[in-house]
């Protein structure tokens, strides 16, 4: 069946995030920071304002597990938006390409706060550009759940067979598998967005 619609991953894909950008200028030690990002405000732990709970509760809880970082976790909020570096150059690319071929519908599916997203939607021009945008903060679900891709599919009355799904997490690109879309894993940015070239035809 032909592809008609392209659904892009943000972080990852086309946003460069990464609480490093952040902490590397409130540690000056780079083992205690890694420390932090991988035993504190661990990816789990960010995944909870990804499913829609407050910055403030997490925060809260966290510092009461954690006090002695007390005054770096509560940053992670009042901080988030030099988290993000910029655009990621090839995947800006890849999505002008398929926009400009004027061939297909672009959306968008990512693990992102209801509480920050707007901050993000602001700085980069280019999320305008989507048809959609499901936003796991606003769902209360994440990728890889299966029901935030169906709800993707539903509310814009897509056909799964009809869309490629561009993802950096290898666990997302199989559930979109899973639920009958096309995937490619956005792991070496240059290999795939030759593969979604090649699929596209652009």
């Amino acid at each position: 069946m032909t592809i008609k619609n392209v659904v892009f991953d943000l972080g990852g894909v086309l946003i460069d995030w990464n609480p490093r950008y952040l902490y590397k200028s409130v540690f000056n030690d780079t083992e205690r920071m890694e420390y932090f990002i991988n035993n504190i405000v661990t990816s789990e732990w960010n995944s909870q304002m990804d499913k829609g709970k407050p910055f403030a509760e997490a925060i809260r809880e966290l510092t009461a597990e954690h006090p002695e970082f007390s005054k770096e976790i509560a940053m992670y909020h009042a901080g988030w938006p030099q988290m993000i570096k910029g655009e990621i150059k090839e995947g800006v690319d890849l999505l002008n390409e398929v926009k400009n071929s004027q061939k297909f519908l672009i959306f968008a599916l990512t693990n992102w706060s209801a509480e920050t997203f707007p901050l993000a939607y602001k700085k980069f021009p280019f999320l305008a550009d989507f048809e959609g945008i499901v936003v796991s903060g606003e769902e209360k679900m994440i990728k890889p759940d299966k029901g935030i891709f169906l709800t993707l599919l539903e509310r814009y009355h897509l056909n799964p067979e009809e869309c490629l799904f561009i993802d950096d997490n290898l666990n997302n690109v199989n559930t979109a598998k899973s639920r009958g879309m096309s995937a490619v894993h956005f792991k070496d940015p240059k290999k795939a967005c030759a593969e979604v070239k090649k699929i596209l035809k652009i």
